[in-house]
C-alpha cells in the first residue's frame, strides 16, 4: 500500500499545480479546451484525495459486522472516482465544448496556452512514470497488458488511466488550440473540448466496469483455481475436487473455498492432515490467498468407527 500512496501523492501534487495554472490561463485567453483541461485536472486532484480515503478505510481491522475486514472500501471509492471522472470530467468538458461550438469566441492569445500545456505535459508525464514504476514493481515481471488486466489494486491502475487520459487530452487541446488559431476557426477549440470529454467518459467507463466486477465478487483466475484443484488432488486420500469458490476481499487478499471429496473410509485424522497440507501449499504458492477453507463433501470416517468396523 505504501507504493500505491506514492503514486497517488505524485498525481495529486502534479494536478494541483496544473489545475490552478490552467484556470488562470483559460481566463486570460478564453480557450474552451484549456478550461476543460483545468476541470479535468481539478477532478483528478479530488479523485486522488478520495483514493487516499479509500486506502485508509480499507486498512481498518475486521469487526463483528465485517468479519473479513474492510478491503472492499477501496473498490467502493474507486467506483466513486470513476463516476466523478465520467460526470464532472467528461460531462462538463463535453458541455463546455458544445457551448463554445454554438457560441465561438476568438482566442485572444494562444502563446500562454502552449506554455501551460508544455508544463502540464511535463508534470503529468512525471506523475505517469511514477505510477508506472510502482505498477511495474507490483507486476513482478508480467507483461504490461496482462498485469494491467489482472491487477486488483485500483489505486495504481486508476492513476495510470487518469494520467494517460491527461496526456492524450493535452495533445488534443494543443491541436485544437493550434487549428483554432491558425485557421481562424474558434469552433475547433470547442471541438477539442468535446473530444476531451468523450475521452474522459471512455476511461471512466472502463474504470467503472473494473470496480463493478470487484464489488460484486470477482473471483481468482481460472488457471489459479485449476492449480489449487491440482494441489488438492495430490493428496493420497482425496478422491475428487469439486467447486473452487473464490472472491477478492481486498487488493491483495482473496477468499477461497475448496470442495474436496475424500475416499471412502478415510479416517478423520488423515483427512485433517490432508486439509492442513492443502491449505499450507496453497498459501505458499499464492500469497494473496490469505483465507482458505477446505470443505469435505463426504464426511470422513472417525477413527473409532473405523476400528469398530475392522473388528
Amino acid at each position: 500500500m505504501a507504493e500505491s500512496k506514492i503514486a497517488i501523492y505524485g498525481a495529486i501534487g502534479a494536478n494541483v499545480a496544473i489545475a490552478v495554472t490552467k484556470f488562470v490561463v483559460a481566463g486570460i485567453t478564453g480557450s474552451s479546451a484549456m478550461l476543460s483541461e483545468g476541470i479535468h485536472s481539478a477532478v483528478d486532484t479530488f479523485n486522488g484525495v478520495l483514493l487516499l480515503v479509500g486506502l485508509r478505510l480499507s486498512k481498518r481491522p475486521a469487526t463483528v459486522e465485517h468479519p473479513f475486514g474492510h478491503g472492499k472500501e477501496l473498490y467502493f471509492w474507486s467506483l466513486i472516482v470513476a463516476v466523478l471522472i465520467f460526470g464532472l470530467g467528461g460531462g462538463v468538458s463535453f458541455y463546455e465544448g458544445v457551448q463554445h461550438i454554438r457560441n465561438p469566441e476568438p482566442m485572444r492569445d494562444a502563446t500562454w496556452n502552449y506554455i501551460v500545456l508544455a508544463a502540464a505535459a511535463l508534470f503529468e508525464g512525471t506523475s505517469f512514470f511514477i505510477a508506472l514504476k510502482q505498477f511495474r514493481a507490483q507486476a513482478r515481471g508480467q507483461p504490461f497488458w496482462q498485469a494491467l488486466d489482472r491487477s486488483k489494486d485500483p489505486t495504481t491502475y486508476t492513476v495510470l488511466a487518469e494520467d494517460s487520459a491527461a496526456l492524450v487530452g493535452l495533445a488534443v487541446a494543443a491541436l485544437g488550440i493550434y487549428l483554432s488559431h491558425a485557421l481562424d476557426m474558434p469552433a475547433l477549440d470547442g471541438v477539442a473540448s468535446v473530444v476531451i470529454g468523450v475521452l474522459l467518459a471512455g476511461v471512466a467507463v472502463l474504470l467503472i466496469a473494473q470496480a463493478r466486477g470487484l464489488l460484486i465478487g470477482e473471483g481468482i483466475r481460472p488457471e489459479t483455481a485449476r492449480a489449487i484443484r491440482a494441489i488438492a488432488m495430490e493428496q493420497p486420500d482425496v478422491e475428487d475436487v469439486g467447486h473452487v469458490l473464490s472472491m477478492y476481499i481486498g487488493p491483495d487478499e482473496a477468499l477461497v473455498i475448496v470442495d474436496v471429496n475424500f475416499k471412502d473410509d478415510t479416517p478423520t485424522g488423515d483427512a485433517a492432515d490432508a486439509i492442513a497440507a492443502i491449505e499450507k501449499q496453497v498459501r505458499a504458492r499464492f500469497p494473496m490467498i490469505k483465507r482458505i477453507f477446505v470443505e469435505a463433501s463426504d464426511a470422513p470416517v472417525a477413527a473409532a468407527e473405523k476400528q469398530a468396523s475392522d473388528l
